[in-house]
């Protein structure tokens, strides 16, 4: 019943930026992590970057430095500043919104997933 909603990917010439944003459709109780994930045809999905409750921030090697995330867990939304982007870039880009499925970790999580953004960045 929960939608992940994203918006602002598109098309970018190396060098340039894009903002990426990521709404639920409504309140996600026990929201411990929201992030971003890129995906290319033959690849498996890769985590880019990921923020916790905890306040802790992970980003893959290849865009730390050039990519900052940013989020609301109460709001359930979150962003990702994407500066200085290169073609390596270019991807469909998830949102994922990690939910306890009670009060305490061990009872495990639940994912929702956005539908994807496209990301193209072009040499």
């Amino acid at each position: 019943q929960v939608r992940l909603v994203e918006s602002g990917g598109g098309s970018v010439h190396s060098g340039g930026s894009l903002r990426l944003s990521c709404a639920a459709s409504r309140s996600i109780y026990e929201l411990s992590s929201m992030g971003w994930y890129r995906q290319v045809p033959g690849k498996p999905r890769e985590m880019v970057a990921e923020m916790t409750d905890a306040e802790i921030t992970e980003y893959q090697d290849s865009v730390r430095g050039r990519f900052t995330i940013s989020g609301d867990f109460a709001q359930a939304t979150v962003y990702l500043h994407a500066d200085k982007m290169k073609f390596e870039d270019t991807a469909v880009d998830f949102c994922r919104m990690r939910a306890r499925r009670g009060h305490e970790s061990w009872l495990g999580y639940h994912d929702y997933w956005g539908e994807g953004t496209q990301v193209t960045v072009s040499s």
